[in-house]
């Protein structure tokens, strides 16, 4: 707050003190006082009223910095009303109440929401539960009638369960986040059988190697991120050479994952907004993709503390890189198991 507008804000009371003064000295002049000392209590008089201006004006810029302070402090910012001191002016209470009382209705308004959230996500959770039943029992039946067009399908229903399920869960990731010991050739090979007849069928090749390392994550929620990783490898291979390589590295201070294969490319405009809910690009096969692989890849790396990083060349290949941290829990359980 500058003196100012502080000042705007005492106008009835500068003018006030103003008829004061010219009150004081109409009454001097009558009783013939001259005119130095005239001068001289008005003077004093203006100091004195710009002095008390001044102060006011510094314990009202303390208080409000300490406000903005508090609330700059305050995680939930929404909770600001139940911190802040009852104020004594008669005007600043009537703001008071009003921000109690809203404040309130908001959080009731928050719980209220963050309720029916709740009750939706256990829905959720519930139904995809229960329909991956009949899903498994679709596709053991076109398994073994060899009706491998409908097992394709019914694959791709079971994944769009799945992302379902994952999305859901995505921001309590700390109530189903188990940290263990994985070994990365075999959760990437895990990975590739649950897609083993796309890659025939397309006839793709792969290339694997550099993958006995060790990593600490989540086994669950690892899996489910390089699934959507290489879902969009099969999904946007567009040579007839189709190729996938898939390495790891180990360094000092993190294992470096990197998925790569030599489909159509990102364009250039487009590396920036791949994480973003919902964006499919401009021309990568948009019809083909919901924008959410990369969109829940990112967001569960970001929970885990993994590290998603993906470069890319328009028309030559796109690489992924999942970055696993060697942290406390890594040295912990590293050692533990020695």
């Amino acid at each position: 707050m500058k003196f100012i507008p502080f000042l705007e804000e005492k106008i009835f009371f500068i003018l006030f003190q103003t008829s004061f003064i010219f009150i004081v000295i109409g009454i001097l002049y009558l009783v013939n006082m001259p005119l130095y000392y005239i001068a001289i209590t008005t003077l004093l008089l203006i100091l004195l009223i710009v002095l008390y201006l001044f102060i006011e004006y510094l314990f009202t810029i303390k208080k409000y910095k300490k406000i903005i302070s508090l609330v700059d402090d305050l995680e939930e910012k929404y909770l600001i009303a139940d911190i802040l001191k009852k104020p004594f002016q008669l005007e600043n209470k009537a703001y008071y109440y009003a921000l109690k009382h809203s404040c309130k209705a908001m959080n009731d308004k928050i719980g209220q929401l963050e309720k029916d959230f709740l009750n939706y996500q256990e829905y959720i959770e519930n139904f995809v539960h229960e329909i991956k039943t009949p899903i498994a029992a679709l596709s053991l039946t076109f398994d073994n009638n060899k009706d491998f067009v409908l097992k394709s399908e019914i694959d791709k229903i079971n994944e769009f369960v799945e992302q379902m399920l994952f999305y859901a869960r995505s921001n309590y990731t700390e109530k189903d986040y188990f940290v263990t010991e994985l070994q990365l050739e075999e959760v990437v090979h895990n990975v590739l059988l649950k897609y083993r007849r796309y890659i025939l069928n397309e006839k793709i090749q792969l290339n694997i190697h550099h993958l006995n390392n060790k990593i600490y994550t989540d086994e669950k929620w690892i899996v489910f991120i390089l699934s959507q990783i290489i879902q969009n490898c099969i999904k946007y291979l567009d040579k007839s050479n189709k190729k996938i390589e898939i390495f790891s590295q180990n360094n000092k201070n993190n294992v470096i994952l990197t998925i790569k294969d030599n489909g159509c490319g990102i364009d250039e405009s487009d590396l920036d907004r791949i994480y973003e809910k919902g964006f499919t690009g401009m021309d990568r096969k948009k019809k083909y993709s919901t924008g959410m692989g990369l969109y829940l890849s990112n967001k569960l790396c970001e929970k885990l503390g993994l590290n998603l990083k993906i470069n890319s060349i328009k028309g030559q290949y796109t690489q992924v890189h999942i970055l696993f941290p060697k942290n406390s829990i890594y040295h912990n359980l590293a050692s533990s198991d020695t």
